[in-house]
């Protein structure tokens, strides 16, 4: 609760204009109001770290050019989504939008535990997925040895043992 009041307020003291929410009543439980920020700087602090609480930044882009621009414009990319019935624009998510899950016609939060796998790219997640086949690879440690056979007198074959 803490974190992400910190956040809130950073984000209207960077310039954000607070449209709704941003309360946290503590007598009542450690719950942060849904909290909407407009006019955010895409360098913002609330636009360029991970919150993980019910705050929307909301950025204004130019075009389609800038907004994945400003989506990319950071060192995290664990999740992103982009609306609309243009078929040029959703392969240009694909192929552009830098993310480790990217939606595309649907909401971008409740990712299908068992059904797809999930992780980011940078700073979000792991880079590998969770539940996907690149996903044990986490749970174990690797190790690299390498070792120089002196050459004296002894053949290679001599050092190894055979």
């Amino acid at each position: 609760m803490k974190s992400i009041k910190k956040y809130i307020d950073t984000g209207v003291k960077e310039g954000g204009r607070l449209l709704a929410g941003g309360d946290v009543d503590p007598e009542n439980g450690f719950f942060v109001q849904p909290t909407v920020i407009a006019d955010v700087d895409p360098q913002a602090t609330i636009a360029q770290e991970e919150i993980f609480g019910p705050v929307l930044a909301i950025i204004k882009a130019k075009d389609y050019d800038d907004a994945l621009r400003i989506a990319n414009d950071t060192q995290y990319g664990l999740t992103g989504a982009v609306f609309t019935e243009n078929e040029e624009k959703l392969e240009r998510a694909r192929e552009e939008f830098f993310v480790g899950n990217l939606y595309l016609n649907r909401k971008c939060t409740g990712a299908l535990v068992g059904v797809h796998p999930f992780g980011g790219f940078n700073m979000s997640g792991t880079d590998s997925k969770a539940g996907g086949k690149d996903y044990l690879g986490l749970f174990l440690q690797a190790k690299s040895i390498a070792r120089r056979v002196q050459k004296a007198s002894k053949t290679v074959e001599e050092a190894k043992g055979f």
